[in-house]
């Protein structure tokens, strides 16, 4: 576990997606955050208390969080020095780029110097092993997407938390830097060597007896050129009994792919019916999730009405609107 409480990294960002972690921290653990980093030309904010780096740890900061991401998880000199003015007030820094903390020299020895620790959150476990797609007992509920970052992760968190709220027994499974930070725990499946993705989820979650869910976060899109590497072994490991399709409505192009359209709902849960075939024979859709935060409230419930008479499904917001419409369809009686 990251020692807490957090202060929360956006620095330069323009980009709302790529604040995503940092958001995810602020919005499901917000107890743990005493504050937001980020500089003047950041026109974007958590509603959290601005602090410099300084004010963060004398307001009992222990870890500032790098939460953002970018094309390729890199980190620029700005943030390293970021990072070192961190560790230099005393406090951990963690972060969940694809360029590892601990590979940069400077930081690896300012920790060590202060006794400090750099949490590099994307490190997959060393001693993974290929799947297998043998049946295994238990159920399993998988979100996926048209496209990355257009709420898998709230999705699931939201799922996760109504089951428990009927009594269910349901656990979130973590598979990106923002479900890791807010659990505590999973497997960054971006990370994992592709021979190995499939093995992991089966590694992620277990078979089990309990007649509890497993509720897997779901990572990238099969349509997405860059990712659907990663989507397709999600799919094929998860071996999941039901699916959620998760949807930003008027994203103009695929997320980093100029030009590129996204799929067409019908089309994209078509897609990952069959690839999930392959573990799942039985797997069927049971939802659809829309982050509508850009339209207003009328507008949004229209646009879930229409998508439910479309694709046959219930159709919602899961921060807006909750998500017991699609815990009714999964126990829903089906062929």
């Amino acid at each position: 576990m990251i020692p807490g409480p957090y202060l929360l990294y956006l620095g330069h960002s323009a980009d709302p997606i790529g604040i995503k972690t940092s958001r995810g921290l602020a919005t499901f653990r917000p107890d743990d955050c005493v504050g937001e980093f980020r500089y003047d030309d950041c026109p974007l904010t958590l509603g959290l208390k601005r602090l410099t780096i300084a004010e963060g740890a004398s307001a009992g900061a222990r870890t500032l969080v790098l939460g953002i991401a970018n094309s390729g998880g890199t980190m620029g000199a700005d943030l390293i020095a970021d990072a070192v003015a961190a560790l230099e007030a005393g406090m951990n820094v963690a972060a969940g780029l694809h360029q590892r903390l601990r590979d940069v020299p400077r930081l690896a020895a300012l920790a060590r110097e202060r006794g400090l620790t750099l949490f590099d959150v994307r490190d997959p476990p060393a001693d993974l092993v290929v799947g297998t797609g043998y049946p295994r007992a238990g159920r399993r509920l998988l979100t996926v997407g048209t496209d990355c970052s257009v709420g898998k992760m709230y999705a699931t968190l939201a799922l996760t938390t109504a089951l428990r709220a009927r009594g269910i027994a349901a656990d979130f499974h973590a598979t990106g830097q923002t479900g890791i930070l807010i659990a505590g725990g999973g497997i960054p499946v971006d990370a994992v060597v592709a021979d190995f993705i499939s093995g992991a989820i089966e590694r992620l979650a277990p078979a089990r007896d309990d007649d509890g869910w497993d509720v897997i976060e779901g990572q990238g899109s099969l349509f997405h050129p860059s990712f659907a590497g990663v989507s397709t072994g999600l799919l094929h490991g998860a071996q999941a009994e039901a699916i959620v399709l998760c949807h930003e409505p008027g994203r103009a192009h695929m997320r980093g792919l100029p030009g590129r359209a996204l799929p067409e709902l019908t089309e994209c849960l078509a897609m990952n019916l069959q690839v999930a075939r392959l573990t799942s024979p039985g797997v069927r859709a049971i939802g659809v999730c829309l982050n509508t935060s850009a339209l207003d409230a009328a507008a949004a419930r229209a646009l879930c009405e229409r998508t439910e008479d479309m694709l046959g499904l219930p159709c919602t917001d899961p921060i807006a609107f909750g998500v017991e419409s699609i815990i009714d369809a999964l126990y829903a009686p089906h062929a």
